[in-house]
């Protein structure tokens, strides 16, 4: 099943339309002014944005990366394209939540390449090391075109409790390797309680990564399936890619585009057409608070390129900071 190079329909999505906002403070604290998570350099010299754009290159065809910013950060991407091939970059008019932010790109690939392979790349994570990361990722291609009615989604081992992680609870084996299991999921949780994550941990679960990967038209069919009013207006949006009327349709779309989770709205509602990869000797976080991003760091024994001070010193608010110019001095 498994080959050296990629199908040639392989497509890549990176979205950077979030901002990271759980350690927006810190970010703050650490720079002197806010700045998104993703175009943050916590380590060396690439920032997250910057690492997720070379994994997808990588794997696939650089004209075959669609990457999705948001309005506001695009003086900042850009910057940070410089140099580097981002295939298609789309600008999202605002943040209307994840489903949108997939769906856009979506449409666009769907346009192109009806029989499209799809990876999912989170723009803010951390993985090490990389070659064994993309080695999982191109299993997990690899096994959305032998199985194309199932989103294959790749799952860590957890060290430890963790509520602000989705969890995925592996079922039966749908292969028959004894190194790369391919296993059916019998359900999905993204944001559980303290309670349902005890069990989780208890019960052999797995993280969720949010990396996935599936063919275009199963996404596209499950999205009608979960939120047909969202699906109603890119399925007219797609009448109108390449015309004089893109950018406008565009615009008026997203004034009242519907607010939908991807993970926790669609991926966690049809366990029964998913399957996980179980990652293995793969270092993974989603950086999501500062501890994590140092604790990360000290297992591979690299320094972090903030300041330890950063973590604990005190701060005013980003409001205070705007209103008195200390974040408009340091901009």
């Amino acid at each position: 099943m498994e080959g050296s190079r990629m199908p040639n329909q392989t497509w890549s999505i990176v979205s950077v339309a979030d901002d990271g906002g759980r350690i927006r403070a810190f970010i703050q604290r650490w720079l002197g002014h806010p700045k998104p998570k993703q175009y943050c350099a916590f380590v060396g010299g690439r920032s997250l944005f910057q690492h997720t754009l070379d994994r997808a290159a990588g794997l696939c065809q650089p004209e075959r990366i669609v990457t999705v910013i948001a309005r506001e950060h695009r003086r900042e991407a850009w910057s940070q394209l410089d140099g580097r091939t981002g295939g298609t970059v789309l600008v999202e008019p605002r943040h209307c939540e994840t489903a949108a932010s997939i769906f856009l790109p979506l449409t666009y690939i769907r346009a192109r390449d009806p029989r499209a392979t799809v990876v999912l790349y989170p723009s803010d994570h951390f993985v090490y090391p990389e070659y064994r990361f993309l080695g999982s990722v191109r299993r997990a291609v690899w096994t959305a075109e032998w199985l194309p009615d199932r989103l294959v989604l790749l799952g860590v081992p957890p060290d430890r409790l963790e509520l602000d992680y989705g969890w995925i609870m592996p079922g039966e084996q749908l292969d028959g390797s004894t190194q790369y299991q391919i296993k059916a999921v019998e359900a999905i949780l993204e944001k559980p309680t303290a309670v349902q994550a005890d069990a989780a941990l208890a019960g052999g679960a797995l993280w969720n990564t949010g990396v996935l990967a599936a063919k275009a038209e199963l996404v596209w069919q499950l999205g009608w399936q979960c939120f047909p009013d969202l699906m109603a207006r890119f399925e007219a949006f797609s009448a109108v890619i390449g015309t004089p009327r893109e950018a406008g349709v565009l615009d008026e779309m997203y004034q009242e585009m519907p607010a939908h989770h991807f993970f926790s709205e669609l991926v966690q509602c049809v366990p029964e057409r998913t399957a996980v990869i179980e990652m293995s000797d793969v270092l993974w976080s989603d950086w999501g608070k500062p501890e994590w991003i140092t604790n990360s760091l000290r297992r591979i024994g690299r320094q972090p390129a903030f300041p330890l001070e950063c973590l604990n010193r005190p701060f005013a608010p980003i409001s205070q900071a705007v209103s008195d110019g200390s974040v408009a001095a340091n901009m």
